[in-house]
């Protein structure tokens, strides 16, 4: 049986909840791709050259999802998705977006 209070109650621990219910091994390292978006093509250039440098694979394009925010960047990092290691990563993404104007958009992966 699962139980309420083995994830914190916010955004990251209901995603993780949610696949753990639904079968997902979360002791197995997977590809985790977090979204950042952005108003502006330079800045989607920069915040990529920066992770990019530190290893990570990334993916960009203009899609229009987020109103406002036209820009997605997608920072792939392999991982174990556990709480605390999802919400220091997006932290990490979000200390580098802020002063080009970005936010973090979500994460997402395929279930092991």
């Amino acid at each position: 049986m699962a139980f309420l209070d083995d994830f914190p109650n916010d955004e990251n621990g209901d995603v993780l909840r949610r696949m753990r219910d639904s079968g997902d091994n979360l002791s197995i390292a997977r590809d985790i791709d977090f979204t950042v978006v952005f108003v502006s093509r330079d800045d989607v250039q920069k915040f990529g050259d920066h992770f990019h440098e530190l290893g990570y694979r990334i993916s960009a394009e203009k899609s229009g999802t987020v109103e406002d925010f036209p820009w997605d960047v997608v920072v792939v990092k392999n991982m174990v998705p556990t709480h605390g290691a999802i919400t220091a990563f997006e932290a990490e993404l979000q200390s580098v977006a802020t002063p080009l104007g970005g936010r973090n958009d979500g994460w997402g992966c395929f279930e092991q």
